[in-house]
């Protein structure tokens, strides 16, 4: 990831044995060729288990014992997750593995046989090509408590992902039994809406118990806020409910089954937030980036989870290309196109980012600065989206700065005396 294009072409000499593999699910097809484009061997289909890797191992040493090659660099396309464990096996074997773009491999195709037509065997020898030209990137393939951390976060996102559509389940359940549950409780998630969710949740059960059988298992568990109040107005508005009265056995273990999944989640998610924090207090820099105000655990965990050790960046531009926050153009003659981002990285970073930038202009007093000088200077001022895009990319390089230097967060050096002037002198 260090490398620009020719430094990559400048790696790939007489005596580097290029393989092309077309990566699948269970069957994976493997081409080799020299530094010329010439095909060496003939190609091989292999497993996607232990011994298929094995095979493909010895038919790499067999070609570079034939062909006197004494490195050998394999391409693949990041076909889902698939390409993963071969990646990881060839890092043990101690033999380089690339990644190439899948655009590049269907707009290339063509150029060998002036033909569109698509296979694995094509593809494996598309991507050897590729790698041959130098287009082909480096896996940043982590280790350690990044690796730990990779997998933490993505499995956050799952569990958030499933306690939303639980949320929504009971949102669905509460439309269809209880319409007007909203009017006595604002937030379902509160804790005596949960005691009556768990307990009574129908209309006719809060009619059933009464005031005093209502407020007693209220108490029982909340000690303020709730009383008799609420429970005169919860039974009142269950009293002229509109909502469905029948099949009432299963929609009390259907509201039972939601809470109980509810519940895992939330605990499975407060157990993970943990891990993670335990995690980032033993990487270099993290504890720093926690300390910029308004920036959370989540945004640092989520960024160190996508680029993994800083020090193997030499320059934050990497990062905001990994990003695809870098800026492009579509220019010719005197027509000069609109600066947009590329969007060409990893949108999950680029998400991460944006949303605590929408927090840190409002919580951090230093962006909240820099952001209404970029919509407010005179000289081409930037609209309120651009400008947090911007900011984006000046959060990616504070965090550079902290994470490669484990420094502490400076607010002076962020806005700049000068800019502040600028800043004082447009308001």
């Amino acid at each position: 990831m260090n490398y620009t294009q020719k430094s990559r072409i400048e790696q790939i000499t007489d005596s580097t044995l290029i393989i092309g593999i077309d990566v699948a699910k269970a069957t994976h097809v493997a081409r080799a060729q020299d530094h010329r484009g010439i095909e060496l061997g003939k190609r091989l289909i292999f497993d996607s288990n232990h011994r298929g890797f094995e095979a493909l191992n010895t038919w790499i040493k067999e070609l570079q014992r034939s062909y006197y090659k004494t490195t050998a660099v394999v391409g693949m396309e990041p076909t889902g997750h698939y390409w993963l464990t071969m990646a990881h096996y060839l890092l043990q074997k101690e033999i380089k593995a690339v990644v190439v773009n899948p655009a590049h491999v269907k707009k290339s195709k063509e150029l060998d046989d002036n033909s569109p037509t698509k296979n694995d065997i094509k593809d494996a020898r598309v991507i050897a090509q590729l790698v041959k030209d130098g287009r082909y990137s480096e896996p940043n393939i982590l280790t350690g408590k990044y690796a730990e951390l990779r997998v933490a976060m993505v499995q956050r996102e799952r569990l958030m992902r499933s306690l939303i559509e639980i949320k929504n389940q009971v949102h669905n359940w509460l439309d269809r039994y209880f319409p007007e549950y909203p009017t006595v409780f604002k937030d379902w998630e509160g804790k005596a809406s949960m005691i009556a969710l768990k307990n009574f949740p129908l209309p006719q059960d809060v009619v059933n118990l009464g005031m005093e059988g209502i407020v007693t298992q209220w108490k029982s568990e909340v000690k303020r806020a709730v009383g008799i109040k609420r429970a005169i107005k919860l039974i009142e508005t269950a009293s002229t409910s509109v909502g469905i009265s029948l099949g009432q056995t299963m929609a009390r273990r259907e509201i039972e089954m939601l809470l109980e999944q509810y519940f895992l989640l939330t605990k499975q998610l407060d157990e993970l937030a943990q891990d993670v924090v335990t995690i980032l207090e033993e990487i270099p820099g993290a504890v720093q980036m926690l300390a910029i105000p308004g920036l959370g655990w989540i945004t640092v965990a989520g960024f160190l989870a996508e680029t993994g050790d800083l020090q193997a960046y030499s320059h934050p531009q990497q990062i905001l290309k990994l990003a695809g926050l870098n800026l492009k153009e579509n220019s010719s003659g005197k027509h000069k196109g609109q600066t947009r981002i590329t969007k060409r990285g990893r949108p999950r970073i680029r998400a991460l980012l944006f949303r605590s930038m929408l927090v840190l202009v409002s919580k951090n007093q230093q962006f909240k600065q820099l952001h209404q000088y970029y919509i407010n200077r005179k000289d081409n001022p930037l609209r309120k989206k651009q400008s947090i895009i911007a900011l984006c990319g000046k959060l990616i390089r504070v965090l550079f700065a902290i994470g490669k230097k484990s420094v502490d967060y400076d607010p002076h050096k962020l806005l700049g005396k000068e800019r502040l002037m600028q800043f004082q002198l447009v308001v």
